[in-house]
């Protein structure tokens, strides 16, 4: 696994700037919409993060997923393009590790969008609901949420990168990830079992929801990941076989 050749090989293709982009303008959906519709809100009751969270976070959870399945295309299409996934398999080393550091450098583009979001989170409990006396409780409760949306997060990026390393044609898997995830816009959020669909589980929320319900999330995520991993295990050996 090598992670800096992993960056060197995206970071003419506009990889970084996309991601930089996607968590910008999600940052800005809480923003434009305080901006907007404040007094919507202001009135509210609960923590200022909590009022945010159930006001935005399905929009922001949205933009997230559609940038990790076009980020896993692009990151795929250039192995693909021109034949230098046959090439490596020259190469004295595992393929498998291909689909790691494409998997460490997704995990790191994710924490980067989520730290972005955060920023613009802060700012809108800061200017729009002056919470400077409760400093400590807002991050305590920002880092709890933002750390839960990120590993409900990762099933959706693995498994946008075993989509898009199956499909040699970009679009392809572009269409199956954005099919995805417009199927995981209309299952409910409230049904566990259908919220187990790994393009579903980041629109769940940390905020309101009961101890136990996270926990059974939270191990579903860990096991999704896993299965993720033995999936594209498989889907190499298959490859290998049929070659």
């Amino acid at each position: 696994m090598n992670f800096g050749l992993e960056y060197k090989k995206v970071r003419r293709t506009g990889f970084t700037l996309l991601f930089l982009g996607g968590g910008i303008l999600a940052a800005m959906v809480p923003i434009l919409n305080m901006a907007v519709r404040s007094e919507m809100y202001l009135g509210l009751p609960g923590s200022p993060v909590r009022i945010l969270m159930d006001a935005n976070w399905q929009m922001m959870s949205m933009l997230n997923i559609l940038l990790i399945v076009a980020g896993a295309c692009l990151m795929y299409h250039i192995e693909y393009a021109d034949n230098a996934v046959q090439r490596m398999r020259m190469l004295p080393m595992r393929e498998y590790n291909l689909y790691l550091g494409k998997m460490v450098l997704m995990v790191l583009m994710c924490v980067v969008v989520l730290a972005i979001e955060t920023a613009g989170t802060v700012f809108c409990a800061y200017h729009w609901f002056w919470t400077f006396a409760d400093t400590e409780t807002v991050w305590a409760e920002l880092l709890k949420n933002f750390g839960y949306a990120l590993l409900l997060l990762l099933p959706a990026a693995l498994g946008s990168l075993v989509i898009a390393s199956v499909c040699k044609n970009m679009w392809v898997s572009l269409g199956i990830g954005v099919i995805c995830v417009f199927t995981a816009t209309m299952l409910p959020t409230d049904n566990f079992v259908l919220s187990l669909f790994p393009f579903a589980m980041p629109f769940q929320l940390f905020a309101g929801t009961a101890v136990d319900t996270v926990r059974n999330f939270i191990i579903a995520a860990v096991i999704e990941v896993v299965l993720m991993g033995i999936a594209e295990i498989l889907f190499l050996r298959v490859r290998r076989s049929l070659e």
